[in-house]
């Protein structure tokens, strides 16, 4: 199952290519929710505690939404948090490609990076992809993968979220082999040199990113 989830970042940050795609499930974030109805899309579910929307917003998005959850705004959780919460409840297998969540504050934009490290998310990590119109994010737990690079994509980035162990990169313009990284990371501004990359690391958590200039 596909699902678009779009938080509240501006709409000129969107990756075009991904709204022409069909999602099976389409999830608003507070202001995303609003966006979501803008843009003619059938909103299965609108999650936040709304205070971005004015009233006549607000209840303009609770009629169009098939599903609402609301939350006050003083929580443990962000808005983004409830809603993948609410999404990997319901549908376990769920492809989440998440847009709208970055651009803006950097609290927010930290938060969102490390989605895929709580422990509670963990085990979907590599069920989520965050985008925008210049990068695309997603998740790797320990093993060896093979990165395939998105059509005009020219920058590779892995940053570490957490200690990585024996980390190992081939196919790529700058590689590493078996190395300990000790802290939070980012190898960044790695290039293709072809149309697929290789990692591999026995223990952590590395998100890879590709982007264009």
């Amino acid at each position: 199952m596909k699902v678009l989830l779009v938080a509240g970042g501006e709409k000129k940050l969107w990756p075009q290519a991904i709204m022409a795609e069909s999602f099976d499930l389409y999830v608003g974030i507070d202001r995303g929710a609003l966006f979501l109805v803008q843009q003619k899309k059938q909103l299965t579910l609108a999650v936040g505690d709304f205070d971005s929307l004015t009233s006549e917003e607000k209840k303009f998005v609770f009629q169009k939404a098939e599903t609402v959850v609301t939350a006050s705004a003083e929580k443990d959780d962000t808005d983004t948090q409830l809603a993948l919460h609410s999404i990997f409840t319901q549908y376990p297998e769920a492809q989440i490609t998440l847009i709208g969540a970055t651009g803006g504050r950097l609290d927010h934009l930290l938060a969102n990076i490390w989605l895929g490290v709580e422990p509670r998310f963990a085990p979907f990590m590599q069920q989520l992809t965050l985008c925008d119109y210049q990068n695309h994010l997603s998740y790797l737990p320990a093993g060896k993968h093979i990165i395939k690079k998105i059509s005009g994509m020219k920058y590779l980035a892995y940053c570490c979220l957490t200690p990585v162990s024996q980390l190992t990169l081939t196919k790529s313009k700058y590689t590493l082999q078996q190395v300990d990284v000790l802290q939070p990371t980012s190898y960044a501004s790695n290039e293709f040199i072809g149309d697929i990359a290789e990692i591999e690391f026995t223990s952590g958590v590395v998100a890879v990113i590709q982007s264009r200039d």
